[in-house]
């Protein structure tokens, strides 16, 4: 959420900004903005004065009582009631139109990095680097869900009959790798430094709408029938709303946390749920980063936070390249942000498994997280970023790893969570 005397000062500014993003309907909102938060100040002032008014009133009738001056006080009093009821309703007013500007002061989406490219989809995302070589094996690669079921592995049937498209069983090994890339992302970041946390899966709409656009809420997040609760899309949503409307110490920042959660998507707007495969579904499992920093150390936490992404796929003998997010692939929130991809062997490209963002102050104006410098207190920033999403990491590290003979190879990074196996091997 911008500041809005940012937006006041640099109207021109903003609507350039959601030009760039190619969101020209959010336009007029902007104007209207203003003409609003225009007349909230003037109500405001207004009110202002009437209670400066009142409290006069009410101190000259005190020492009229006290001069025996009763008629006079009397007279006195009747002002004051008439200025109350003026003031009630001024506020009521004034009340209704603070929640419109917030409303749509909240629609207007955070000023984009100078730097990230111009483009309307992620069709336009522009590749910065690739990193470890991209093989295409002599043999075939099978589709995934093919992989895990020749390790007994995979049951998307009988999790249709329990809860629909979408949904999955893991079993046997491919379930225990499954947890052990979770596992080792974990311990991962925790040897980066990162607190590890075990964040709240359901949050109450107010921190939701703090961490994310109206229309990432409603595409994305479940909410629980008949309570102020939503199961999360991701921990980080839960662990930046950890700190709403606190004042932190400055001495604190950075504050660096991973955390594990389930995680929860409608997929409103999808190309449709894979019915083979785990690619895209409603439910999967998650190991997350954030930083709450300066605003001056930013983009150096932007930096390392990827990088931490590509140096875990490294270790997992997965090629991997950053494809930086164009202006129109932005979130509202977002200041800049990028795709990990790892390599698919089977389908010969790239695809994504990690995103890490920048959200600038976008966030923490919305739940008010402030840390109190030596002069002031002031916004801080705050990013997220993958460690590890699964059953997506799991496809990436499936495929990359498979031998001719069907066996799957274990780093050894990832041996120790796999109770010492350098491999294993199919049931069929």
């Amino acid at each position: 959420m911008l500041d809005m005397n940012f937006i006041r000062n640099n109207t021109d500014l903003v609507k350039e900004n959601i030009k760039r993003k190619f969101q020209d309907d959010k336009l007029p909102l902007v104007d209207e903005l203003i003409e609003l938060d225009k007349e909230y100040r003037n109500y405001k002032a207004m009110d202002d004065e009437l209670r400066s008014q009142r409290n006069q009133l009410s101190k000259q009738i005190g020492v009229l009582i006290g001069q025996g001056k009763k008629e006079e006080a009397k007279e006195l009093r009747e002002k004051v009631l008439e200025i109350a009821d003026q003031l009630k309703e001024n506020e009521h007013k004034e009340e209704t139109l603070y929640e419109k500007v917030n409303k749509i002061q909240m629609m207007i989406p955070n000023m984009v990095a100078e730097d990230v490219p111009l483009g309307r989809s992620d069709e336009e995302n522009v590749e910065a680097a690739r990193f470890g070589e991209a093989k295409i094996p002599a043999y075939e690669i099978p589709y995934h869900s093919e992989i895990m079921s020749n390790f007994n592995g995979l049951d998307k049937e009988a999790a249709g009959r329990v809860s629909g498209s979408g949904f999955y069983y893991f079993m046997g090994d491919i379930a225990r790798l499954h947890s052990a890339v979770l596992t080792y992302a974990r311990d991962f970041m925790i040897d980066k430094g990162f607190t590890y946390c075990i964040p709240p899966f359901m949050i109450r709409s107010s921190a939701v709408d703090g961490v994310m656009s109206f229309a990432e809420k409603e595409g994305m997040m479940y909410k629980i029938e008949g309570e102020d609760l939503y199961l999360i899309g991701t921990s980080e949503h839960s662990m930046i709303a950890k700190f709403k409307d606190q004042i932190l110490k400055e001495e604190q920042l950075p504050i660096t946390m991973t955390s594990y959660s389930p995680c929860f998507r409608k997929e409103v707007g999808a190309h449709g749920i894979e019915e083979r495969g785990v690619y895209r579904v409603h439910q999967f499992e998650k190991q997350e980063m954030i930083v709450l920093c300066k605003p001056e150390d930013s983009d150096m936490w932007y930096e390392k936070m990827w990088k931490y992404s590509v140096e875990l796929l490294q270790t997992l003998d997965i090629p991997a390249r950053q494809l930086v997010c164009c202006t129109g692939d932005l979130a509202d929130l977002k200041y800049r942000s990028c795709d990990i991809e790892a390599w698919s062997p089977r389908q010969e490209k790239f695809f994504e498994v990690c995103s890490c963002s920048n959200l600038t102050d976008a966030q923490a104006r919305r739940l008010g997280i402030r840390a109190q410098g030596n002069d002031d207190k002031y916004f801080v920033h705050t990013l997220n970023n993958t460690v590890v999403a699964t059953p997506r990491m799991l496809i990436a590290f499936l495929e990359n790893n498979l031998n001719e003979d069907g066996s799957i190879t274990i780093p050894k990074a990832l041996q120790p969570y796999m109770g010492g196996k350098e491999a294993i091997v199919p049931n069929v």
